[in-house]
């Protein structure tokens, strides 16, 4: 158990943020912490860290929420919204419930910017947060109240991507 937690926010259009999260997560994990991270906006399939994950349960747990498209705000739909909110619930659940030392919430500062999290909710949740829990909160477009509440920003910031020479995600890499 953490004698004290703090609220780390990993945003930015550069690459990493999720990552980084999981670097928190594996180096927990390693001194015997007990992880769980809340992916929002991934229903896209299994991802690289869902096979790590059940490598190391039970230490590790990830849920993985969201439809299988890439939602922009021109298609986001009501379903987007449900399973949003039910993917927050989780997260309060493991925070409050389950009693996790890092709770890491993948993908949320974007399901704030799209609508489907109040940022409020998300503020609330830091402000009551046990003072033994360590959050992160990853993903682009980090609201500046979520950024104020915050102990610790890092901004991932893009200089070069191989993306824009036409190179798809890699497994093991990306994904």
């Amino acid at each position: 158990m953490l004698r004290q937690g703090y609220t780390q926010v990993y945003t930015g259009n550069g690459k990493g943020k999720t990552t980084a999260a999981f670097g928190l997560a594996l180096r927990s994990v390693g001194r015997g912490l007990r992880v769980c991270v809340v992916q929002f906006l991934k229903g896209g399939g299994a991802y690289g860290e869902h096979f790590a994950a059940d490598r190391f349960a039970p230490l590790l747990t990830v849920h993985q929420t969201g439809r299988d498209v890439w939602i922009t705000k021109g298609n986001l739909e009501t379903e987007d919204i449900t399973i949003a909110q039910q993917a927050f619930k989780t997260a309060q659940h493991a925070i409050f419930l389950e009693g996790y030392d890092v709770v890491i919430l993948d993908e949320i500062n974007c399901a704030v910017w799209f609508g489907l999290i109040p940022v409020d909710d998300v503020v609330d949740l830091i402000a009551k947060k046990p003072p033994c829990t360590e959050l992160v909160l990853t993903g682009r477009y980090a609201d500046e109240k979520v950024i104020e509440k915050a102990d610790l920003v890092t901004e991932m910031r893009e200089i070069k991507h191989y993306y824009q020479v036409g190179v798809d995600a890699r497994v093991g890499i990306e994904k």
